[in-house]
This record gives structure tokens, C-alpha cells and sequence, in this order.
């Protein structure tokens, strides 16, 4: 059951990996690299569970906050960086 669970998560992964290279735009890209962190939270997850390592969940917690706060950064700099060229376009 888990090792078909595992496999899931791992195609969902490849999917997002595929968005994030071939995404139409930058928010598509960004939207798939979150999807591709938290399917790899959800892995952390049921490794943990399968090998009876609870200390594995606070990895998995500690990457989702990583991943959040990091989606944040990116794009934070992709609205400044949209808004500094639309100044300049206003010049």
C-alpha cells in the first residue's frame, strides 16, 4: 500500500518537475516548484511512517516551512522586478 503511495507522490513529482520547465509563464513555474515541495513533504511523510522514523516528520515539517517562506521570496522578487519594468516603461 505505502510503496504504491510512494509512487503516486514520485509521478505527481515528475509531473511538477515537467510544469516547472516547460510552465507557459513564471507564476505556472513558481506554482510547480511549491507542488513539487509540498509532494516531497508528503514523501518525507510516508517514509516516515514506513520506517517507523518519527524524527523524519520534523524534517518534513521544517522543509514545508523552508518552501513556503522561499515561494515567498520568489515571488516577491518577481512582482518587484514586474513593477520596476513597468516603471521604466513609464519614462
Amino acid at each position: 500500500m505505502y510503496l504504491i503511495v510512494s509512487l503516486a507522490i514520485l509521478v505527481t513529482m515528475g509531473l511538477a518537475i515537467v510544469r516547472a520547465l516547460r510552465g507557459p509563464s513564471v507564476y505556472d513555474r513558481v506554482l510547480a516548484v511549491n507542488m513539487f515541495g509540498t509532494k516531497t513533504v508528503l514523501l518525507l511523510s510516508v517514509v516516515a511512517f514506513l520506517y517507523g522514523r518519527p524524527d523524519f516528520l520534523d524534517l518534513a515539517l521544517t522543509y514545508a516551512l523552508i518552501n513556503f517562506v522561499g515561494i515567498l521570496a520568489v515571488l516577491g522578487f518577481f512582482q518587484s522586478q514586474s513593477s520596476r519594468r513597468s516603471d521604466d516603461t513609464e519614462k
